[in-house]
């Protein structure tokens, strides 16, 4: 599932949901810190697991 990053504009905090496509497409995300929903999706970095090694 898709790891998503978020700003909370009422208590300032950064926080990350992993939330299937379908929870996030619904747009219902709270802030686990105040409960809010005032929030704003932050651009994050990924990684890539995967079964290779590199040289």
């Amino acid at each position: 599932m898709p790891h998503y990053e978020f700003f909370c504009h009422a208590c300032k905090k950064t926080f990350s949901k992993i939330l299937a496509l379908v929870d996030y497409e619904g747009g219902e995300v709270k802030c686990p810190h105040c409960g809010s929903q005032n929030v704003e999706q932050r651009w994050s970095a990924f990684s890539v697991i995967t079964s290779k090694k590199s040289a």
